[in-house]
């Protein structure tokens, strides 16, 4: 059983990466320890556990959710093509690698039940979209690189999360999930590599300008989500 310090940390740690704060809300112990039904000390040691973690920012006054700055973001966008790429490529290169159709299969059809009945616009569908690079990556065989990637998209979650704000943004997400999981699925690598490529950006100006639009939307919706 978790103890409370792990508890709390998990909780809070859950709260920053799935938006529950503004990018200018302060993290105060006293309202987060009402807020958890706990003591200000596991607050405390859960803060300094996020700040280590480089999720949150000690900031005037207190601490904050970190929001990468374009620079950042650049490289942390660029990290995250080239982990998604490798995940595909690995198999191109060496033809004993092969994706598990398991993994495939289950999140495929959950991007089925989607096409079906897509969600509407929120910021949290960043989440799902998450969820299928990890899955796609995790199909590949290699845990350490699906690692890799959950860790970077963590960090830029902050910003990506204000890219699903339309509902042409989720359903054209949700077609081309399917289409590049089917690809993979099928056999066509090279097809499925070169659409995963498209999906996550085929040039460092496409990732800046998504990054850079993202982060205008973020600053229009900070007081909303």
């Amino acid at each position: 059983m978790p103890s409370l310090r792990e508890t709390v940390y998990a909780r809070l740690r859950a709260a920053v990466l799935d938006g529950g704060f503004g990018a200018r809300e302060r993290l105060a112990e006293v309202r987060l320890a009402a807020r958890f039904g706990v003591s200000r000390t596991p607050v405390r040691e859960a803060l300094a556990r996020l700040a280590s973690d480089g999720l949150i920012e000690r900031g005037d006054g207190g601490f904050f959710v970190t929001i990468p700055n374009l620079r950042q973001l650049r490289d942390f966008y660029e990290l995250r093509v080239t982990l998604e790429l490798r995940g595909v490529a690995r198999a191109i290169e060496d033809p004993s690698v092969r994706h598990d159709p398991a993994v495939l299969t289950v999140e495929l059809d959950r991007w089925y039940a989607m096409r079906q009945c897509p969600p509407a616009p929120d910021p949290r569908f960043v989440v799902q979209d998450e969820r299928f690079h990890a899955e796609l990556s995790r199909a590949s065989g290699n845990p350490a690189l699906t690692d890799a990637l959950v860790a970077v998209s963590e960090r830029i979650r902050q910003v990506r999360m204000y890219d699903f704000l339309t509902q042409d943004r989720v359903e054209t997400t949700i077609a081309e999930h399917i289409e590049i999981m089917e690809l993979v699925r099928d056999g066509r690598l090279d097809e499925g590599y070169r659409a995963l490529h498209a999906h996550v950006g085929d040039s460092m100006a496409v990732v800046l300008e998504r990054a850079q639009r993202a982060i205008t939307q973020m600053a229009m919706h900070a007081d909303r989500f």
